[in-house]
């Protein structure tokens, strides 16, 4: 009996082994090119029905946590989870703006305009109030009496943004009381961008903090978009020059972030700042495609697309490794670069798959209630590195819900007029559509 035991388990342990050798993959018995890898987050080409399904996750978070009333007292607005005064919402009516033109959905259009214009409409109320000596919610006091750029710019630009759309489709029209409520608040922002903001001895927005005549590169787009749209081009083109002047490192095709006056200018290349440059770029060129204005867009790609990390992302200060990867700043560059791709200013290949990565980065910072994760919070100016890479990371951080909604519409639009198809494992752009809906694979030198 033991004998036949030992017998059994030698065979069994034959014909395992048998069965193993006959499994086993290499380079004689297996495609291995054809191996999937193990990515972090989602790799290829998403569809447009999902880019859209995030997109309407923020879009209904938002709505349901930003209100266009008073509070109960009738001399506040009701807060809710986001003010909607502030710059980083300007970027979201922006945003929102866009996203309705490319997708067709009325409801993102509708957030933007409801939002500004409860604003524009309360503006006329408040200011009566502060002219007689009251003491006005400090949010409307942003939009009566500006003082600072971020009050301002951003929101002035989506303002012109919405008053183009009113004049130019029937959808929208404003009646006339909502139209002069509208221009009157534009004016009022303008009015504080181009007479009242603070200015470098040669005529360069700056501000007084943390030392006086500090440049920052964020004023780029809290004041030059509003002027570019105003109309006001060669003002808007003269003052990103002067940008670039004191801003630009060459050797690193990067903007520092702050400036001083003096011999000694140290450089910490912040994510989002950059991202603010970038987007300043594309602001301009939406209005003028100026040559200057394209090399520095051109250049400053240069700069960026090489400093993009393995699972997508940019790191909150961008040639420092050993930062955090970003959420804002990733979003920021996914949507310049997919909007340059989409106007013609680029080609898409070799653009098409990094553009992609960042925005499969972007997505799976979305989470199921539509909250953006990973987004550093408001950030003052440093020299020392430090400061940047021990800012805090927040979902309630506001500056990266109007960049992933605007990456998302431009992704939208990309991966919709356009053959992208995956090729050896990897993603890459078609002029013509290869007749095919199974991938094309060629095995790799």
């Amino acid at each position: 009996m033991k004998k036949t035991l030992i017998a059994i388990s030698a065979f069994l342990m034959f014909a395992g082994a048998n069965t193993i050798a006959q499994e086993v993959q290499n380079d004689a018995t297996a495609p291995l090119h054809l191996m999937k890898p193990a990515y972090k987050y989602n790799y290829g080409v998403p569809k447009a029905t999902d880019v859209k399904s995030t997109m309407d996750k923020i879009k209904d978070y938002l709505t349901a946590n930003t209100y266009t009333e008073l509070d109960a007292s009738g001399k506040n607005l009701k807060r809710g989870t986001f003010r909607l005064t502030s710059y980083e919402w300007g970027v979201t009516y922006s945003a929102m703006l866009a996203a309705g033109a490319i997708t067709g959905d009325a409801s993102y259009t509708s957030y933007a305009m409801d939002r500004m214009l409860f604003l524009a409409d309360m503006a006329p109320t408040f200011k009566k109030w502060l002219d007689e000596g009251e003491e006005i919610d400090p949010l409307m006091m942003q939009v009566v009496s500006p003082d600072a750029l971020d009050d301002a710019g951003a929101i002035c630009a989506a303002m012109l943004k919405m008053e183009k759309l009113s004049k130019t489709d029937k959808n929208f029209r404003l009646n006339k009381k909502f139209q002069k409520l509208l221009d009157n608040q534009i004016a009022r922002y303008y009015n504080f961008i181009t007479k009242k903001q603070y200015r470098y001895t040669d005529g360069q927005f700056a501000r007084l903090r943390p030392v006086k005549n500090t440049v920052w590169l964020d004023d780029m787009f809290m004041g030059i978009p509003a002027l570019a749209l105003h109309g006001n081009k060669d003002e808007a083109i003269r003052q990103f020059t002067l940008f670039h002047d004191k801003m630009w490192v060459a050797e690193k095709n990067l903007y520092r972030h702050g400036w001083v006056p003096g011999d000694y200018h140290p450089s910490f290349f912040w994510g989002r700042a950059n991202g603010w440059a970038l987007l300043t770029a594309c602001e301009i060129l939406d209005c003028t495609e100026d040559p200057t204005i394209m090399a520095y867009f051109k250049q400053h790609l240069n700069g960026l697309m090489p400093l993009q990390s393995h699972d997508g992302a940019w790191h909150q200060l961008l040639d420092r490794n050993d930062t955090y990867l970003e959420t804002s700043c990733t979003a920021i560059y996914c949507y310049c670069i997919a909007h340059a791709i989409n106007k013609g200013w680029i080609e898409p290949e070799p653009y098409i798959s990094q553009v992609l990565l960042a925005w499969n980065y972007v997505d799976a910072h979305v989470n199921k209630l539509g909250q953006v994760e990973g987004t550093c919070v408001g950030t003052g100016l440093s020299f020392d590195p430090a400061f940047y890479a021990y800012r805090p990371v927040n979902n309630f951080a506001a500056h990266g819900y109007g960049p992933v909604i605007w990456a998302g519409a431009e992704i939208y639009k990309l991966v919709s007029n356009n053959c992208i198809k995956m090729n050896d494992s990897a993603i890459h752009y078609y002029p013509e559509d290869p007749q095919t809906n199974e991938p094309i694979f060629y095995v790799g030198e």
